[in-house]
C-alpha cells in the first residue's frame, strides 16, 4: 500500500527564558534552573512548540536560529538600575546578572531579526529597559498602595486595566479593558523609543507596552498564562503571539 504524506503545517518555535537559583535558592546543594508549567501549557494550547533557553549567552545566536519567537518571562528578580542610567538601587530590588545578561543579547538578536518577542512581567520591563527606558523600582513608593500586591491565587484577578485604543494591543483583545492578576514591586517608568503605552492600571501604573518599529514585541506587567481574566482575553494575547510567529515563518521562507 502506498503511503501518503500529507503536507501538514509546520509549528512555529517559541524559546522561553528560564528563571535561575544559586545554590541555596530552591536547593541546599546544587544551582537549578525553573520555569512553571503554565507558561509551557499556554504555548501549545496556542498552537506552537516550546523551547526552554539556559542562560548560555554565548549560544544566542544559536538559539535564536531555531527559534520563531521568544518569551522573556517574569521571576522573583529586577533589572539592575544601572542599566537605565539610576546608579542607587532601592533596597528592595533584587538582581540575577547572569539572567539578565543573557536576556537582553537574545531579547536585542530577535529585535534585529524581526522575531516576535512577548514580555511578561520582568520581560516588559527588560524589552523598556533595551529600548532606552526606565523603571520604576519600587511601585508602592509611588502610589502608596498594595493593588499590585495581589495575595490571592493568580488565577483570579486583582483589578481591571484600560487599554488604549489605536493600539496593536486593543486590536489583539478587542475591547477597552481586561481584568489581570498583579503580583510586581517594579514596573515601567519611562517608555523607551518608538514604545507605545498599550495599557494602564486604575492608579495609572503602566501596564501593557508595544513596540511601534516591530511587527510584534509586546509587554504585559501581569502574568496572561494564568488566565485571569474571565473571559478569555489573556489567551487572545499567546494566539496573536503565535500567529506573528507563524507571519515570520512564513516570510522567512
Amino acid at each position: 500500500m502506498e503511503t501518503i504524506l500529507l503536507n501538514m503545517p509546520e509549528k512555529p518555535i517559541i524559546g522561553i527564558t528560564l528563571d535561575a537559583e544559586e545554590i541555596g535558592g530552591y536547593s541546599k546543594w546544587h544551582p537549578w534552573y525553573a520555569l512553571r508549567i503554565n507558561y509551557v501549557e499556554a504555548v501549545v494550547k496556542a498552537g506552537g512548540v516550546p523551547i526552554l533557553l539556559p542562560h548560555e549567552t554565548a549560544l544566542s545566536g544559536d538559539y535564536i536560529k531555531q527559534i520563531d519567537g521568544l518569551i522573556i518571562t517574569g521571576g522573583d528578580f529586577d533589572i539592575d538600575p544601572a542599566l537605565y542610567g539610576v546608579k542607587e538601587k532601592h533596597p528592595k530590588t533584587q538582581t540575577k546578572p547572569k539572567r539578565t545578561d543573557f536576556e537582553m543579547e537574545i531579547t536585542k538578536l530577535a529585535l534585529a531579526g524581526n522575531k516576535p518577542i512577548l514580555g511578561i512581567c520582568a520581560g516588559e520591563q527588560l524589552i523598556n529597559v533595551i529600548l532606552g527606558g526606565t523603571l520604576i523600582q519600587h511601585v508602592p513608593d509611588v502610589t502608596g498602595t498594595s493593588l499590585h500586591q495581589q495575595t490571592h491565587h493568580r488565577k483570579e484577578p486583582a483589578h481591571p486595566v484600560k487599554i488604549m485604543p489605536g493600539s496593536l494591543f486593543h486590536k489583539i483583545i478587542g475591547a477597552d479593558s481586561m481584568q489581570v492578576n498583579s503580583t510586581h514591586h517594579q514596573a515601567v517608568e519611562k517608555v523607551g523609543k518608538n514604545m507605545k503605552i498599550s495599557a494602564e492600571a486604575p492608579d495609572g501604573i503602566i501596564e501593557a507596552i508595544e513596540y511601534q518599529s516591530h511587527p510584534f514585541c509586546i509587554g504585559v506587567q501581569w502574568h496572561p498564562e494564568y488566565g485571569a481574566d474571565q473571559d478569555g482575553k489573556d489567551a487572545k494575547i499567546f494566539a496573536a503571539f503565535l500567529q506573528a510567529a507563524r507571519n515570520a515563518m512564513k516570510d522567512g521562507k
